[in-house]
């Protein structure tokens, strides 16, 4: 197919029945790339020789030299199928698991999905990954299965072995999909149930609950791929072929005489063919016979590839040439390797791009089919659920099925990502290739400047005056100054071109989008319900005046812009159901935004990002004077790329926080060469870790049981370090860890004693820290007295979390606990819990917001209730081991004393006194001092009291947890790694090194790679990938994906007190300690106090001059 026009393409956009909206999917170096750029070639765009080669949408320098792709790409396509003509709107996205965020992206924005995988390394973790976010946006995949031609080149497997290997291959996606698939019936069974528990209560009988009954019901049989079904290619991208089971069935119906659609169903399972019946048979496994895809299909393509790359038969090529009916160049045949004739062959014989682009076209929706529950999830955001939005918004689930594009109809237009662009590749900026006129004019111009310039040369020649040439010297100089001027000006106007241009990724849901429309921007908190009443009636972003809304801005659209991979071209209008990019919008949308003409539509969703950024560094300009331009460029670099996070600490660093090693490298070089343009200066990456306490060990470093003298001398030694370091007048603290602190002002005391959590209600707090956040928002309202409107999910969800902290806190340690809970740290929504233990005070349950039937709760809150929470959120956001965030502990508060009357009634007697004095005679002085003192209680919440109560509970709490045995957590990655049995010794050697343990190894079917999944400290985890790849010259490359946080179980305070520990450690134990290496590292960057020895026996250092 030729190159196709702008005009051709803008005439398809019109009708959305024939646009395809698609992303490619896959792990990384599963071909992604490849295959889009053997589908581009279909276009013209580029050469079909370069496809595979040229990698033409990856387009930064860094892609082509590290060979993956770091940011989505679009381009639109045009392909003729059965007599219609069809739009494919191709996003090509990365699959490298620091870069997940982008797919994310890629997949809101489309319809379906191409999921690639490799024909040897199969399922790989990245491609679960993709399906499960393919299955969250609703969106419909199908299934490339790439590199087949690894299955004869590299593990030589014959035809027979290769259809085992793929079937096997086939089940291992499919169940992926199943696992998915269940869970989500499973839900929905449960919401169900949940609903209707009364149905239950009147049955009569004994209920007998069937899990499996909901997963008989639910129809699963279109989800699944199957080349039968016309959703699976087999292809091998770099060789430029590909086939469905329907092309094979065409093929082989008019040679057998069997119909189409009875082969279509046959060609891939247990069937064979009959030579002697001429009849298709099932059974081809017990019988022993040949399965028709390895009879039809696969020894094909194996003989073919037997013939031109393995034994490179001329004769044979030369038949199988004149068989399939094709043309191939005399140059081709000559050609040195091998591969360049096979391409040609199977370019022709099987072309990748038509297999790939009719399957796009029958089994991927358009807009128009677009699933009602799709909508449903896209509108509802946050807790709220569908049917509770305004009825104007519900009404806008129609337009959005319908994908109008009137201009009636309201502009729906989602924005995905914000992607920076050199001014100069924008249309307008473009160089246009001149017309005859204009180079006429150039021509011109140049000769009255040649003629010009030698009138001038001659007349110097002529003229030797002192005079004339003075003249000279002046009109020289002017001239100098002149082109200084112009080239100054020049310069300026480059500069201002040179600067870097937001386009908006996005796609039009409903209407038409024009350049200069008028639009509302919705921010993620904006309520429709809200919008609507605070706007009048038959207001739109077209009106007049708007009043001010929260949450709700108005922009104007910049110009409008077809992606086409590297470049871009101007449109003027956009319909319903196209993928486009919109300028004008940086100083409107920073990542993400939804842009309607109509207040009633709700913010889409937030995106789902795989990824966790994790990595931190600080960085600085090597110039100080340069820092202006490193803050404009961090801001501007935070709105380039989906996942990046710029912070500014409290002291004062600017700190990046990235997905990974290989995300923080394009990050640096994007702020060093495109946005801030100038030289900077990153620190080591700031590793995170989180401070713990744990019970006291059972045995101590030499594996000996502790015994009590051992119990002894440790609670000897805390009483030895609370008597030097603690001031005993405040502060108490008693043998089994409970501390009692009174302020300075001696009229607050509190007793705080620190509880280690379970390890699996640490890990449930941590999972549900957005509901924790929401429990906080609404109790906030309830105190304050407003009603805020609660999903019933929500709600459902905040009693399940109840339950199940109800079912892992048991014991007599934990009775009632749950109902206790005073507040969740830090920030109100982290993995501590503050535990109100107090006799005297019962206070409103943080749970209340499931008990309420409208009445307020009996129980009501103490004065100075919140300076105690404030105080544990400040203990808890910076520990006493090196002043990380606390997690997994328990602050259980046992006695709150406060004298806060006698105090004041003290003051206030004082300050009466003085004030009569001041006041003898006047009769309103005694008037003056009851109000005073009646505004000093109300605000005695600010007062003194309240600031050294603060002050009095984080102590406490620090003090508490330093009462137990403390240790650090650090963050774990999992790490998977596919590497051959000859390098699997190093691949131990470098993950022992570096204190990772391998957590499981398995040998994959028919093939000799192993697959190791280790876990791997972060602190740890800088140049790991980079190491692996040169000690295994490359057979293995690594995938970190962040998991979880853990326990180091050594103790960075740990002193030798026993005799075994003596023998075994010596006196000084200063053999290495890890959690002891990362306190001190973590305490040196911050500017605290390091404990240790700079200089050691100094009268027996030697000079340099003589070695004594």
């Amino acid at each position: 197919m030729g190159h196709t026009s702008l005009d051709k393409i803008k005439a398809l956009q019109r009708n959305p029945a024939n646009i395809r909206n698609l992303c490619i999917l896959a792990h990384v170096d599963h071909g992604k790339t490849t295959l889009a750029d053997c589908l581009v070639a279909s276009n013209g765009i580029i050469s079909s020789r370069l496809a595979g080669k040229l990698r033409y949408l990856d387009s930064r320098e860094d892609e082509q030299m590290r060979g993956i792709t770091m940011k989505s790409s679009a381009i639109s396509l045009h392909f003729a199928h059965r007599e219609q003509e069809y739009l494919l709107n191709l996003i090509d996205s990365p699959g490298h698991v620091d870069f997940s965020s982008e797919v994310s992206t890629a997949v809101r924005l489309c319809d379906g999905a191409i999921v690639i995988v490799d024909a040897v390394e199969g399922v790989c973790p990245q491609t679960q990954v993709v399906l499960r976010q393919a299955w969250l946006e609703n969106i419909r995949p199908v299934l490339v299965i790439n590199k087949i031609d690894r299955l004869i080149l590299e593990l030589k497997l014959t035809s027979q072995e290769a259809y085992t290997h793929l079937r096997k291959m086939l089940e291992q996606v499919n169940a992926v999909t199943a696992t998915l698939f269940t869970s989500k019936v499973l839900e929905e069974r449960a919401e169900k149930e949940s609903e209707e528990p009364e149905r239950e209560a009147s049955g009569e009988g004994e209920i007998v609950y069937d899990w499996s009954a909901g997963l008989e019901e639910a129809d699963d049989s279109n989800l699944y791929f199957s080349p039968d079904q016309g959703n699976v290619v087999f292809a091998s991208a770099i060789d430029g072929w590909g086939f469905s089971i329907q092309q094979f069935a065409k093929i082989y119906s008019e040679r057998l005489g069997v119909r189409a659609e009875v082969l279509q169903k046959t060609l891939w399972g247990d069937f064979y063919l009959n030579a002697k019946a001429k009849k298709i048979m099932k059974g081809a496994q017990v019988k022993g016979k040949k399965p028709l895809f390895v009879q039809l299909v696969l020894d094909n393509i194996w003989s073919l590839y037997d013939a031109v790359v393995t034994n490179r038969d001329k004769e044979k090529v030369e038949k199988v040439v004149k068989s399939l009916g094709v043309k191939v160049l005399a140059r081709d045949t000559r050609h040195s390797d091998p591969k360049v004739l096979l391409s040609a062959i199977c370019s022709q014989w099987l072309p990748l791009s038509q297999a790939v682009l009719s399957m796009v076209c029958e089994k991927l929706p358009s807009p128009l089919e677009v699933s009602a529950e799709r909508v449903e999830k896209l509108m509802s955001v946050g807790a709220r659920r569908f049917d509770s939005l305004p009825e104007q918004t519900q009404e806008l689930k129609e337009v959005f099925l319908r994908c109008s594009s009137e201009d009636s109809s309201p502009v729906i237009v989602f924005v995905s990502k914000m992607f920076a662009v050199d001014s100069k590749a924008l249309p307008q900026n473009r160089q246009r290739p001149l017309t005859q006129e204009e180079i006429a004019q150039r021509r011109e111009l140049a000769r009255q400047r040649h003629a010009e310039k030698m009138a001038a040369e001659n007349q110097k020649d002529q003229v030797k005056t002192e005079a004339s040439s003075e003249e000279d010297h002046t009109s020289g100089a002017s001239t100098d100054v002149s082109a200084k001027m112009e080239a100054l000006a020049v310069r300026e106007q480059s500069a201002e071109e040179e600067r870097e241009k937001f386009v908006a990724f996005a796609r039009v849901y409903s209407g038409v989008v024009r350049p200069g429309q008028r639009v509302f921007v919705l921010g993620p908190k904006y309520d429709p319900a809200l919008g609507l009443s605070t706007l009048p009636e038959g207001c739109s972003s077209q009106s007049d005046s708007v009043p001010d809304t929260p949450h709700l801005s108005l922009c104007y659209l910049g110009n409008l812009y077809l992606l086409m991979g590297r470049e871009l071209e101007e449109l003027e209008e956009v319909p319903s159901g196209n993928v486009l990019g919109i300028g004008g919008l940086e100083e409107f949308v920073l990542k993400s935004a939804t842009l309607s003409t109509s207040p009633a539509c709700p913010p889409f969703t937030p995106l789902n990002f795989e990824a966790t950024p994790i990595v931190r560094v600080a960085i600085e300009p090597k110039h100080p004077s340069e820092m202006p331009k490193l803050v404009q460029g961090m801001r501007l670099l935070n709105q380039a790329d989906p996942c990046a996070e710029v912070l500014i600490q409290e002291t004062g660093e600017h700190v990046l926080v990235t997905a990974g090693e290989v995300h923080l490298q394009r990050c640096l070089d994007d702020l060093r060469d495109r946005f801030a343009k100038i030289e900077i200066s990153a620190s080591e990456p700031i590793i995170p870790f989180r401070e713990t306490v744990v019970r006291p060990p059972k045995v101590d470093m030499v594996n000996e049981e502790m015994g009590r003298q051992h119990k002894v001398a440790i609670i000897h030694q805390v009483k030895e370090d609370s008597s030097q370091s603690r001031s005993s007048d405040t502060l108490q603290v008693d043998s089994s860890g409970l501390v009692t602190l009174t302020t300075p002002n001696r009229l607050a005391t509190v007793s705080i004693r620190a509880i280690p959590l379970p390890q699996e209600v640490t890990s449930l707090l941590e999972n549900s820290a957005e509901l924790i956040r929401t429990l906080e928002q609404v109790n906030l309202s309830l105190r304050e007295g407003r009603e805020l409107e609660v999903s019933p999910r929500s709600l459902e969800q905040i009693s399940e979390l109840k339950l199940k902290l109800e079912a892992l806190l048991q014991g007599h340690r934990w009775r009632n606990a749950v109902d206790r809970i005073w507040a969740f740290g830090p920030r109100r929504y982290g993995p501590n819990i503050l535990l109100n233990s107090v006799d005297s005070y019962s206070r409103p349950s943080v749970w209340q917001c499931l008990s309420r039937h409208g009445d307020k709760p009996q129980n009501t809150l103490r004065d100075l209730d919140n300076s105690i929470v404030s105080g544990f959120q400040l203990a808890t956001l910076s520990g006493p081991m090196c002043e990380e965030p606390l997690m997994g502990v328990c602050f259980s508060v046992e006695r709150w004393d406060v004298q806060t009357s006698a105090a004041l009634q003290h003051r206030d007697s004082v300050e009466e006194d003085s004030v009569s004095q001041d006041a003898a005679g006047d009769g309103e002085g005694p008037g003056e001092t009851a109000g005073q003192s009646k505004r000093r209680a109300e605000a005695d919440c600010y007062g003194p009291v309240s600031g050294q109560l603060i002050a009095a509970t984080k102590e406490a709490c620090r003090q508490a947890f330093q009462a137990q045995p403390q240790r650090l957590m650090a963050a774990m990655y999992t790490c998977e790694i596919m590497a051959t049995a000859e390098v699997l010794g190093r691949v131990y050697g470098v993950l022992g090194k570096r204190e990772g343990r391998v957590v499981q190894e398995e040998m994959k079917e028919g093939t000799d790679m192993f697959i190791i999944k280790a876990i791997l400290p972060v602190a740890e985890s800088f140049g790991f990938a980079d190491e692996i790849r040169k000690r295994t010259s490359g057979l293995a490359s690594p995938q970190l994906v962040f998991s979880h946080w853990e326990v180091i179980s050594s103790d960075p305070h740990w002193v030798p007190t026993t005799e075994e520990e003596y023998l075994h450690f010596g006196e000084k134990a200063d053999s290495e300690n890890q959690a002891l290496q990362y306190m001190n590292a973590v305490r040196r960057r911050k500017g605290l106090y390091v404990e240790e020895k700079i200089v050691e026996h100094a009268e027996k250092q030697r000079t340099l001059g003589k070695n004594k």
